[in-house]
């Protein structure tokens, strides 16, 4: 299953259905900007196995230089994303795609600090099943404490991330 509507939170188990996508979707894009692109990251808790998430495959886009991410919202919206701009984070166009939200691309220039934490803790939640298995437990709860409120669902699980970053 593929797709959250709008306002609402909820976990699936992971799925192997999310890693094809996610390989489609990349070249998808690659044939539309592709000569703009430094690398292309399946990012968030869709990229880890075992690892339930909300079904929405995000995306990390790599680019040389930041302004080029404003040359790739034609081509991106022919392919149905949404340009949200860049003001929830500093350094990151951010994209969406599909009503229930299938897709999001997280826009950076290649370096960026984020993207770099985004990779680590992914790569790290790969490696360590007891960090997985405690996230998981973390997300499971706050997804329930905050069914309706995407917002404060991904605020509260802050601290447990900058736990992992601050110790890798």
């Amino acid at each position: 299953m593929l797709g959250l509507p709008k306002g609402e939170v909820f976990l699936i188990p992971w799925t192997d259905e999310w890693e094809r996508e996610f390989l489609l979707e990349k070249e998808r894009i690659q044939n539309k900007i592709g000569k703009y692109l430094v690398n292309i990251h399946h990012i968030g808790s869709t990229s880890v196995k075992q690892l339930s998430a909300k079904p929405i495959i995000d995306i990390a886009i790599e680019i040389r230089e930041f302004n080029e991410g404003l040359y790739c919202v034609s081509s991106l919206e022919d392919l149905g994303y949404s340009y949200k701009g860049i003001n929830v984070l500093p350094g990151r166009h951010y994209f969406s795609k599909g009503e229930p939200r299938t897709h999001q691309i997280h826009m950076f220039q290649s370096g960026s600090k984020y993207l770099h934490d985004q990779l680590k803790f992914r790569d790290y939640l790969r490696r360590n099943d007891d960090a997985r298995i405690k996230y998981e437990q973390l997300k499971q709860k706050l997804s329930t404490l905050n069914k309706n409120n995407k917002l404060k669902y991904a605020d509260e699980k802050t601290d447990f991330v900058n736990s992992i970053l601050e110790k890798i």
